[in-house]
C-alpha cells in the first residue's frame, strides 16, 4: 500500500514545483462569472470644462444722485425689496431755497412793475382816443406793458425750474428688486452721478467666466454643472445667453439653474460647462471591482476569464464610470463574481 501512496505523492509534488517555475499568467480556463456579458463600444460624452462663476441677477441698476446737497435721509438697507419709483432717499440743497426766495422777490417786484405799466396804458388810450396822445405814444405805452407781463413770467418760470431742481433730490429706486448696496450714510455731501444704491433687476442667474479659447464651443442650451449652491450637491442648468464682447481674455454668458435664490447674491460658486462632445468607455459600476485601491475588469476572450487592472474615472451617468485605460472597444466584460 506504500509504493502506490508514495509514487501518487511524488507525480503530485512534480507538478506543483513544475507550475512555481512557470512563466504562464493567463488565469486557466473555468466557470465564467454570473451576469449578462457586456461588450465594449464608444459613446459620446460631454467634454466638461471648469470655469468660475458668480450668483448674480441679470442686470443691476444703479440709484444715482441728481443735484449736488446733503443725504438727509436714506430708508432702505442691504437686502431691502423695493418698487421702481419708490422714494428711497431725499438729497437737500439749502442754496435752492435762497435763491427761490430771490426769484420770488424778482417776480413780484415785476408784477408791481407790470401793475403800474397796466395802468400807463389805460391812461394813455383814454387820452389817444380823446386826441391828446398820438399813435405812437399809445404803442409806446402797449409794449411796456408787455414787457413788464414778460418780465413777471420770466422770473416765475425761474422760481419754477429752482423748485424743479430741489425735486431732483428724491432718490427713486431705478428698479423693482433688492437692494444690493446702500452704504452711502445719511449726513454725506454728495455730487450729481454719486452712486447711493444698487438695486437688482431681472431674474436671478449664475454669470459664468468662459476662457476665450472655448467661448466659441459654449452656446445657448449647453449643459452647465454648479456646486456650492444651497444644501444640495451639483445641481445642472442650461446657458440662456453668451455676451458678444471678450474682457480680459474671458467671455460672459448667463446660466439659468433650477431653485437659483437671491438670498447671496455676488456668491461664487464652482461650476463647469459643457464645451463639446468626445468619445469615451463607459460601463455599468457592477463591472469594476476594487481591491487593495487598483480597479480592475473580467475581460471574457474563447471561454477564459481574466483579471485585467483599469484607469477609471467617474460618469456623468448615474451608476456608470468611465474606463480610461486597460482594455478596448469590442472586448467582452462580464460581472465580477
Amino acid at each position: 500500500m506504500k509504493g502506490p501512496f508514495t509514487v501518487a505523492a511524488a507525480m503530485a509534488l512534480l507538478a506543483s514545483v513544475s507550475g512555481c517555475g512557470s512563466d504562464e499568467t493567463v488565469a486557466p480556463a473555468g466557470p465564467v462569472a454570473a451576469g449578462p456579458a457586456l461588450v465594449l463600444r464608444v459613446s459620446d460624452v460631454p467634454q466638461w470644462t471648469p470655469v468660475s462663476a458668480e450668483v448674480a441677477t441679470v442686470d443691476q441698476a444703479q440709484a444715482l444722485a441728481r443735484i449736488a446737497g446733503i443725504l438727509t435721509s436714506l430708508s432702505v438697507a442691504e437686502g431691502d425689496y423695493v418698487r421702481k419709483g419708490q422714494v428711497i432717499g431725499r438729497i437737500v440743497d439749502s442754496s435752492l431755497g435762497y435763491q427761490s426766495g430771490a426769484y420770488a422777490a424778482q417776480a413780484a417786484a415785476a408784477r408791481a412793475q407790470a401793475a403800474q405799466a397796466s395802468a400807463e396804458l389805460a391812461r394813455t388810450k383814454f387820452l389817444f382816443d380823446n386826441g391828446v396822445y398820438s399813435q405812437a405814444r399809445l404803442d409806446q405805452a402797449q409794449a411796456a406793458a408787455s414787457a413788464a407781463q414778460a418780465q413777471v413770467r420770466a422770473y416765475e418760470q425761474q422760481r419754477a425750474s429752482v423748485a424743479a431742481v430741489a425735486g431732483q433730490g428724491a432718490v427713486l429706486a431705478p428698479a423693482t428688486g433688492k437692494v444690493l448696496l446702500a452704504d452711502v450714510p445719511a449726513g454725506s455731501a454728495v455730487a450729481p452721478g454719486v452712486v447711493i444704491a444698487t438695486v437688482t433687476a431681472g431674474p436671478v442667474v449664475l454669470k459664468l467666466d468662459l476662457p476665450e479659447s472655448v467661448a466659441k464651443a459654449v452656446h445657448r442650451g449647453s449643459a452647465v454643472a454648479a456646486i456650492g449652491i444651497g444644501d444640495s450637491g451639483e445641481v445642472r442648468g442650461t446657458v440662456t445667453r453668451v455676451y458678444p464682447s471678450v474682457v480680459a481674455g474671458h467671455v460672459r454668458a448667463d446660466a439659468s439653474i433650477p431653485g437659483l435664490g437671491d438670498r447671496l447674491i455676488g456668491q461664487r460658486v464652482s461650476a463647469r460647462v459643457e464645451s463639446g462632445r468626445r468619445a469615451a468607455l463607459q460601463v455599468p459600476a457592477r463591472y469594476v471591482t476594487t481591491r487593495y485601491g487598483i480597479d480592475s475588469v473580467t475581460v471574457r476572450t474563447k471561454g477564459q476569464r481574466a483579471n485585467v487592472p483599469v484607469q477609471t474615472a467617474p460618469s456623468d451617468q448615474p451608476g456608470e464610470v468611465e474606463i480610461l485605460s486597460g482594455v478596448s472597444p469590442g472586448d467582452t466584460l462580464v460581472p465580477a463574481r
